[in-house]
């Protein structure tokens, strides 16, 4: 099946009101389908059930490493969805993370403070689109 974004789900987990607003309103008006969740254990709820094209998980929700945790437990059942950490760890702490770990299950990282002007960008990227 030849995918365009009117038939494309994305899955946003962000604890954050603003930013899951900003996202989704973002990705909505890019033509996506847009399914918001606001904890990491709405986002395994979803997931349980349902198969994104693709996954925008923020980093801090419920625990520390609630993004990382998401990104594992997404690619261990379905590898082949692509998965964006957002967070603002690194602009508030200085910390950065390298995708090419093995134990981080992500094929993106964003800063959310630089997300929102190039998130559909990178979607449509990590999807062909």
């Amino acid at each position: 099946m030849i995918m365009n974004k009117q038939n494309v789900n994305i899955l946003i987990a962000d604890d954050d009101p603003d930013y899951l607003f900003q996202f989704s309103l973002l990705l909505s008006n890019e033509g996506f389908n847009v399914i918001q969740t606001s904890s990491q254990k709405e986002a395994e709820a979803y997931l349980e059930t349902n198969k994104p094209d693709i996954a925008v998980f923020d980093l801090m929700m419920e625990q520390h490493d609630s993004g990382f945790i998401l990104a594992y437990k997404t690619k261990k059942v379905y590898p082949d969805i692509p998965v964006i950490i957002c967070t603002a760890v690194g602009s508030e702490t200085g910390m950065s993370f390298d995708i090419d770990n093995n134990w981080i299950k992500a094929d993106l990282y964003l800063e959310k403070g630089k997300a929102t002007s190039i998130l559909a960008e990178e979607v449509k990227n990590l999807l062909n689109l």
